[in-house]
């Protein structure tokens, strides 16, 4: 036992640094940060991935939540730690957005990372008062924008309902008719408009889902190519003639653009792997995600296009941070 222990040591020691490092990869328990609260689609989406990749590792991974400054906090922190895999980062829209929103980050966003993979979308849905609200469809939401003024709420400047509003705001020409009024979390956002508060929402489909359901808002159209599962009859933007509304949230995982290239790939075939076992695929669907799992090199190219795409809107939206 002692022989073969001595040789097994040899030999690891043998091999070239990131080799060794992939060997015994993961030594501890990795960290998987999350730049929001628990409980929200990123997080839930974090926790399945982790407990399968806790299975295959034998190690937990541990969820570290760190929200606040638009998703910046945790994203910083990621982009300081050693390269060497054991720091995951979930990402959304939300920090594509921001590479253009805060110029002034602490990290450079397409620089300091690498794309592990694309876990999942999630579609937004144009929804409104059921009771208090005219409009019977989006082509009669879109008149009814160009007559009065309407407030439409979002999480917050920048966030994806805040940018589904804007592109309604364009393909409408309501211009100043639809006045955005940013709230700190999509929960009390939606709750606002149930109420009556608000006129109009281009809402993550799981925050509202709850409502449609009870009959407190009704759902115009759906921002994703094709109708969802869970609300089927909705129809898509594209089906109603307005393909210009498309918009997808998402989530995916990164790590430090410096982790060795052996130990990359190792992330990218563990967390593919781990997003193909079908316990863990349903629970994302059932959470309301179209699982994706895409390899490295596409998630890559994805997030790249959607940062360059959204950087177009910000600068001409004139989107700011919020106060």
């Amino acid at each position: 036992m002692r022989r073969r222990t001595a040789l097994t040591l040899a030999t690891a020691l043998a091999l070239p640094g990131p080799a060794r490092a992939q060997a015994g990869f993961p030594d501890r328990n990795p960290r998987y940060i999350v730049p929001f609260p628990p409980g929200g689609l990123t997080d839930i989406m974090a926790r399945i991935l982790a407990q399968r990749l806790g299975e295959v590792w034998g190690k937990a991974v541990v969820i570290d939540n760190r929200a606040g400054g638009n998703a910046l906090i945790g994203a910083d922190m990621a982009a300081k730690a050693p390269p060497d895999g054991h720091t995951l980062l979930a990402i959304t829209l939300t920090h594509a957005v921001n590479a253009t929103l805060f110029p002034q980050a602490p990290y450079d966003f397409r620089r300091d990372f690498a794309t592990v993979s694309m876990l999942g979308s999630l579609p937004l849905v144009v929804v409104v008062n059921a009771e208090r609200s005219p409009a019977q469809s989006l082509d009669a939401l879109i008149q009814l924008a160009r007559t009065r003024t309407l407030n439409g709420g979002s999480s917050g400047n920048g966030s994806p309902p805040h940018l589904g509003l804007e592109l309604l705001r364009r393909v409408s020409r309501a211009g100043d008719n639809i006045v955005h009024v940013p709230y700190r979390g999509g929960a009390p956002s939606v709750t606002d408009l149930a109420a009556g508060n608000l006129d109009v929402m281009v809402s993550n489909l799981p925050e509202c889902l709850a409502q449609i359901r009870g009959g407190r808002l009704r759902p115009l159209a759906i921002t994703s190519a094709e109708r969802h599962p869970l609300v089927p009859e909705v129809p898509t933007v594209r089906e109603l003639g307005v393909p210009e509304l498309e918009i997808t949230n998402w989530t995916a995982v990164l790590t430090q653009a410096a982790v060795p290239a052996p130990l990359l790939a190792r992330l990218e075939r563990d967390v593919l792997a781990a997003m193909a076992d079908p316990d863990t695929a349903k629970r994302a669907r059932d959470a309301g995600f179209q699982v994706l799992a895409w390899d490295s090199a596409r998630s890559t190219r994805y997030v790249r296009e959607e940062t360059d795409r959204w950087a177009t809107l910000v600068t001409e939206a004139q989107i700011k941070p919020d106060s």
